[in-house]
């Protein structure tokens, strides 16, 4: 039996630059079933820039805010902390083309916890999308793994 061939996706170093906009944003539990995190949701509006010189900036904002919105947890695992329904951090980041990952290092946060934390994310950029992957725990202590998915704007 023969395997279809795959191609190999362009390195994040060529691919990566650019303005994202957030299309969705799912958490699934170690049983796959959805576990929607109510801070910001399934369905948070987002911009997330990275520009070719090594800096980056996110904003993500719960897209109904009319009512109460719990923090996130403050010791939440490999994840910032959104207060209110909005998070925001910016920094500089470094890409490891071969593992398919990217470092970033929070210089500045909406959070002050969140000041100085290295975060790295598996991420993949298929046409105009961008696709990232993390374990994080979710707002009640729940294992979860996040995938974000992104669409370029510029």
């Amino acid at each position: 039996m023969s395997s279809i061939p795959t191609l190999p996706f362009a390195p994040l170093s060529e691919t990566l630059a650019g303005s994202w906009l957030l299309q969705s944003r799912v958490d699934l539990n170690a049983s796959g079933e959805r576990h929607p995190d109510p801070a910001l949701g399934e369905d948070a509006v987002a911009l997330l820039i990275y520009d070719r010189g090594g800096h980056f900036a996110a904003q993500f904002m719960k897209r109904d805010r009319s009512d109460p919105v719990p923090d996130a947890p403050a010791a939440a695992l490999n994840n910032s902390r959104a207060q209110g329904g909005y998070d925001a951090y910016f920094g500089t980041y470094r890409i490891d083309d071969a593992a398919g990952t990217v470092t970033q290092t929070l210089l500045g946060a909406l959070s002050q916890h969140n000041v100085g934390m290295t975060l790295t994310r598996a991420m993949q950029v298929v046409d105009d999308m961008l696709i990232i992957k993390l374990d994080t725990t979710a707002w009640d202590g729940t294992a979860v793994t996040r995938t974000l998915t992104w669409r370029r704007v510029a």
